[in-house]
């Protein structure tokens, strides 16, 4: 079975282009037809803050009971959820700041300053995405196991055993 590898960082620039892209056209279309420029909720930035960290603790706790020399067994399951959230929790991040940072650099270009109830929680939005994008990064990096002992027997060194100790059948080859 391949390694797992980590989220590309072209993948997560993708993301962050394309979130760009689009806050800039939606503002330029709104400005054209002479419409308001578009503010996100600050409970958008709040929201994505609360993810990071609670993708976060739920990272440092695997991590902690992966480590602890107990004999309680680390659920796979939850280990791969959390990885695949810290993954797509990168994407989200580096998307919405992106799309935070397009709406922000099309506001501030203007030749009239606006006021800051509307250039505010664009730039909230562009820190929020980038807080969750460090948290992923770093929950997905406390998500690999750590090396395993050389005692243990290595990976196909089975005896002809199956995982659960039996034999295995005559056809199989």
């Amino acid at each position: 079975m391949r390694r797992l590898q980590r989220t590309s960082p072209l993948a997560v620039l993708t993301f962050a282009v394309v979130g760009v892209s689009v806050g800039l056209l939606l503002q330029f279309l709104r400005s054209t037809r002479g419409e308001a420029p578009i503010v996100p909720p600050l409970s958008l930035a709040a929201t994505l803050v609360v993810l990071g960290a609670v993708l976060l603790s739920l990272a440092i706790a695997l991590r902690r009971a992966v480590t602890r020399v107990s004999g309680k067994p680390v659920n796979p399951f939850h280990a791969v959820r959390i990885l695949a959230g810290a993954r797509a929790a990168q994407f989200v991040g580096a998307l919405l700041g992106g799309f935070g940072a397009g709406l922000l650099v099309q506001v501030v270009t203007r030749t009239i300053p606006p006021p800051p109830s509307s250039w505010l929680p664009m730039l909230l939005t562009l820190v929020a995405g980038l807080v969750l994008l460090v948290c992923a990064v770093i929950a997905e990096t406390l998500c690999r196991v750590p090396p395993s002992d050389e005692s243990e027997d290595a990976e196909g060194d089975d005896h002809g055993r199956d995982r659960r100790g039996a034999d295995p059948e005559p056809d199989a080859v």
